[in-house]
Protein backbone atom coordinates (compact mmCIF):
# COMPACT_ATOMS: atom_id res chain seq x y z
CA UNK A 1 0.00 0.00 0.00
CA UNK A 2 3.16 1.97 0.25
CA UNK A 3 2.44 3.35 3.31
CA UNK A 4 3.52 2.13 7.56
CA UNK A 5 0.57 1.49 8.86
CA UNK A 6 0.69 0.51 12.92
CA UNK A 7 -1.96 -0.53 15.44
CA UNK A 8 -3.39 1.95 17.27
CA UNK A 9 -1.74 2.11 20.16
CA UNK A 10 1.42 1.64 18.37
CA UNK A 11 0.54 5.52 17.82
CA UNK A 12 0.81 5.82 21.73
CA UNK A 13 4.29 4.68 21.89
CA UNK A 14 5.82 7.18 23.92
CA UNK A 15 2.84 8.02 25.86
CA UNK A 16 3.08 4.45 27.52
CA UNK A 17 6.81 3.63 27.49
CA UNK A 18 8.37 3.60 30.74
CA UNK A 19 11.57 4.94 30.70
CA UNK A 20 14.74 2.52 31.30
CA UNK A 21 16.60 4.25 34.55
CA UNK A 22 18.68 1.30 35.59
CA UNK A 23 22.23 1.07 34.92
CA UNK A 24 24.84 -1.26 35.23
CA UNK A 25 27.28 -0.41 37.97
CA UNK A 26 29.80 -2.11 36.80
CA UNK A 27 30.08 0.29 33.77
CA UNK A 28 31.65 3.71 33.87
CA UNK A 29 29.70 6.55 34.22
CA UNK A 30 31.17 7.55 30.58
CA UNK A 31 30.28 4.64 29.26
CA UNK A 32 26.43 4.56 30.84
CA UNK A 33 26.30 7.95 29.75
CA UNK A 34 26.91 7.32 25.74
CA UNK A 35 24.34 4.13 26.18
CA UNK A 36 21.80 6.02 27.64
CA UNK A 37 22.11 8.57 24.25
CA UNK A 38 21.75 6.09 22.24
CA UNK A 39 19.11 5.13 23.96
CA UNK A 40 16.96 8.28 23.65
CA UNK A 41 18.70 9.20 20.23
CA UNK A 42 16.71 5.61 18.79
CA UNK A 43 14.26 8.17 15.86
CA UNK A 44 11.66 5.28 15.63
CA UNK A 45 10.19 6.14 18.96
CA UNK A 46 9.28 9.68 18.19
CA UNK A 47 9.34 10.82 14.52
CA UNK A 48 6.13 10.27 12.92
CA UNK A 49 5.47 8.76 9.41
CA UNK A 50 4.37 11.24 6.74
CA UNK A 51 1.55 10.60 3.94
CA UNK A 52 2.13 11.88 0.45
CA UNK A 53 -0.52 14.06 0.83
CA UNK A 54 -2.14 16.03 3.95
CA UNK A 55 -6.00 15.69 4.37
CA UNK A 56 -8.92 17.15 5.87
CA UNK A 57 -11.68 14.94 7.43
CA UNK A 58 -15.37 17.05 7.28
CA UNK A 59 -18.57 16.31 9.18
CA UNK A 60 -21.57 17.05 7.83
CA UNK A 61 -25.37 16.64 9.53
CA UNK A 62 -28.48 17.29 7.53
CA UNK A 63 -29.95 20.66 9.99
CA UNK A 64 -33.08 21.54 7.62
CA UNK A 65 -32.88 25.24 9.11
CA UNK A 66 -29.63 25.74 8.01
CA UNK A 67 -28.26 25.76 4.41
CA UNK A 68 -26.27 22.71 3.12
CA UNK A 69 -22.50 24.72 3.55
CA UNK A 70 -23.37 25.72 6.94
CA UNK A 71 -24.06 22.25 7.80
CA UNK A 72 -20.60 21.20 6.51
CA UNK A 73 -17.85 21.15 9.31
CA UNK A 74 -14.20 20.74 8.66
CA UNK A 75 -13.34 18.47 12.12
CA UNK A 76 -9.05 18.19 11.48
CA UNK A 77 -6.20 18.03 9.00
CA UNK A 78 -3.29 15.33 9.12
CA UNK A 79 -0.69 14.47 7.18
CA UNK A 80 1.19 11.73 9.10
CA UNK A 81 0.07 7.85 9.81
CA UNK A 82 0.02 8.53 13.67
CA UNK A 83 -2.41 11.34 13.58
CA UNK A 84 -4.68 9.95 11.40
CA UNK A 85 -5.06 7.29 13.69
CA UNK A 86 -5.31 9.21 16.37
CA UNK A 87 -8.44 11.08 14.68
CA UNK A 88 -10.01 7.80 13.50
CA UNK A 89 -9.82 6.39 16.85
CA UNK A 90 -11.60 9.36 18.51
CA UNK A 91 -14.35 10.02 15.94
CA UNK A 92 -17.74 8.18 15.84
CA UNK A 93 -17.96 4.68 13.66
CA UNK A 94 -20.27 5.78 10.30
CA UNK A 95 -22.64 2.94 11.90
CA UNK A 96 -23.28 4.81 14.56
CA UNK A 97 -24.11 8.08 13.21
CA UNK A 98 -27.68 9.32 12.98
CA UNK A 99 -29.00 9.22 9.18
CA UNK A 100 -28.37 12.39 7.54
CA UNK A 101 -25.12 12.59 8.73
CA UNK A 102 -21.58 12.28 5.90
CA UNK A 103 -18.01 11.89 6.85
CA UNK A 104 -15.74 13.17 3.63
CA UNK A 105 -11.91 12.78 3.79
CA UNK A 106 -10.22 15.09 0.82
CA UNK A 107 -7.10 16.44 0.11
CA UNK A 108 -6.23 19.21 1.88
CA UNK A 109 -7.38 22.30 -0.21
CA UNK A 110 -10.44 20.42 -2.09
CA UNK A 111 -13.57 21.04 -0.56
CA UNK A 112 -16.07 18.07 -0.34
CA UNK A 113 -18.46 19.53 -2.94
CA UNK A 114 -19.49 19.78 -6.83
CA UNK A 115 -18.75 23.07 -7.05
CA UNK A 116 -15.01 22.71 -5.54
CA UNK A 117 -12.68 23.38 -9.01
CA UNK A 118 -10.80 19.89 -8.43
CA UNK A 119 -14.27 18.32 -8.24
CA UNK A 120 -16.40 20.17 -10.84
CA UNK A 121 -15.25 18.29 -13.90
CA UNK A 122 -14.77 14.94 -11.71
CA UNK A 123 -17.14 12.09 -10.53
CA UNK A 124 -17.23 9.19 -8.12
CA UNK A 125 -17.41 5.54 -8.17
CA UNK A 126 -20.58 5.17 -6.07
CA UNK A 127 -20.87 1.61 -3.81
CA UNK A 128 -24.53 1.10 -2.43
CA UNK A 129 -24.84 -0.73 1.16
CA UNK A 130 -28.08 -2.16 2.17
CA UNK A 131 -29.63 -1.70 5.36
CA UNK A 132 -28.15 -5.28 6.92
CA UNK A 133 -24.95 -4.01 5.52
CA UNK A 134 -24.52 -1.16 8.11
CA UNK A 135 -23.95 -3.78 11.21
CA UNK A 136 -21.87 -6.23 8.93
CA UNK A 137 -19.93 -4.26 6.42
CA UNK A 138 -19.87 -0.51 6.75
CA UNK A 139 -17.63 0.34 8.80
CA UNK A 140 -14.84 -1.65 7.34
CA UNK A 141 -15.50 -0.95 4.09
CA UNK A 142 -14.78 2.99 4.85
CA UNK A 143 -11.70 2.42 6.90
CA UNK A 144 -10.58 0.14 4.10
CA UNK A 145 -11.35 3.35 1.71
CA UNK A 146 -9.54 6.03 4.08
CA UNK A 147 -6.26 3.53 4.06
CA UNK A 148 -6.87 3.13 0.12
CA UNK A 149 -6.75 6.87 0.06
CA UNK A 150 -4.12 8.75 2.57
CA UNK A 151 -1.97 5.01 1.57
CA UNK A 152 -2.15 6.31 -2.28
CA UNK A 153 -3.13 2.97 -3.18
CA UNK A 154 -3.91 3.72 -6.87
CA UNK A 155 -0.51 3.71 -8.02
CA UNK A 156 0.26 6.84 -10.60
CA UNK A 157 -3.68 7.37 -10.27
CA UNK A 158 -3.81 8.48 -6.82
CA UNK A 159 -3.51 12.02 -8.14
CA UNK A 160 -6.46 11.87 -9.44
CA UNK A 161 -8.27 11.23 -6.17
CA UNK A 162 -10.47 14.73 -4.52
CA UNK A 163 -11.07 12.14 -1.34
CA UNK A 164 -14.22 9.65 -0.48
CA UNK A 165 -17.50 9.83 1.30
CA UNK A 166 -19.73 8.36 3.24
CA UNK A 167 -23.75 8.87 3.44
CA UNK A 168 -25.71 7.35 6.13
CA UNK A 169 -29.25 7.10 4.88
CA UNK A 170 -32.39 5.12 5.90
CA UNK A 171 -33.00 3.41 2.74
CA UNK A 172 -29.07 2.51 2.73
CA UNK A 173 -26.01 4.17 3.14
CA UNK A 174 -23.35 5.26 -0.07
CA UNK A 175 -19.67 4.99 0.12
CA UNK A 176 -18.04 7.03 -3.14
CA UNK A 177 -14.52 7.71 -4.07
CA UNK A 178 -14.11 10.85 -5.93
CA UNK A 179 -12.00 11.92 -8.69
CA UNK A 180 -10.98 14.80 -10.60
CA UNK A 181 -11.81 14.44 -14.02
CA UNK A 182 -14.59 11.80 -15.50
CA UNK A 183 -12.39 12.28 -18.80
CA UNK A 184 -9.16 10.21 -17.27
CA UNK A 185 -10.58 7.09 -18.48
CA UNK A 186 -7.33 4.59 -17.33
CA UNK A 187 -7.46 6.71 -14.55
CA UNK A 188 -10.76 6.09 -13.48
CA UNK A 189 -11.08 2.75 -14.76
CA UNK A 190 -7.74 1.67 -12.69
CA UNK A 191 -9.53 3.26 -9.32
CA UNK A 192 -12.40 1.46 -9.86
CA UNK A 193 -10.69 -2.35 -10.09
CA UNK A 194 -8.37 -1.37 -7.01
CA UNK A 195 -11.02 -0.02 -5.16
CA UNK A 196 -13.15 -3.32 -5.56
CA UNK A 197 -10.36 -5.63 -5.32
CA UNK A 198 -9.55 -3.80 -1.93
CA UNK A 199 -13.18 -3.88 -0.46
CA UNK A 200 -13.06 -7.44 -1.47
CA UNK A 201 -16.40 -7.34 -3.03
CA UNK A 202 -17.52 -10.34 -4.91
CA UNK A 203 -15.91 -10.42 -9.34
CA UNK A 204 -19.98 -10.71 -10.16
CA UNK A 205 -21.15 -6.97 -7.96
CA UNK A 206 -20.75 -4.27 -10.44
CA UNK A 207 -20.21 -0.74 -9.03
CA UNK A 208 -20.50 2.21 -11.15
CA UNK A 209 -18.94 5.35 -12.27
CA UNK A 210 -21.41 8.53 -12.58
CA UNK A 211 -19.53 12.11 -13.49
CA UNK A 212 -21.04 14.75 -11.22
CA UNK A 213 -22.47 17.27 -14.12
CA UNK A 214 -25.09 13.97 -14.71
CA UNK A 215 -25.77 13.63 -11.10
CA UNK A 216 -26.54 17.15 -10.25
CA UNK A 217 -28.52 17.57 -13.52
CA UNK A 218 -30.44 13.65 -13.43
CA UNK A 219 -34.13 13.39 -14.10
CA UNK A 220 -35.63 10.20 -12.33
CA UNK A 221 -33.58 8.28 -8.94
CA UNK A 222 -30.78 6.65 -11.69
CA UNK A 223 -27.97 8.48 -12.99
CA UNK A 224 -25.97 6.43 -15.92
CA UNK A 225 -23.10 5.21 -15.30
CA UNK A 226 -20.15 6.69 -17.19
CA UNK A 227 -17.92 3.37 -16.36
CA UNK A 228 -17.93 0.21 -14.48
CA UNK A 229 -16.17 -2.04 -12.27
Amino acid sequence: MGMYVPYADQSRKMATAEPETSQNPSKTSEENTEETSQELANPEDYIKHPLQNKWSLWFFKNDKSKTWQANLRLISKFDTVEDFWALYNHIQLSSNLISGCDYSLFKDGIEPMWEDARNKKGGRWLITLSKQQRRVELDRFWLETLLCLVGEAFDDHSEDICGAVVNIRTKGDKIAVWTTSYENRDAVTHIGKVLKERLGLPPKLTIGYQSHTDTATKSGSTTKNKYVA
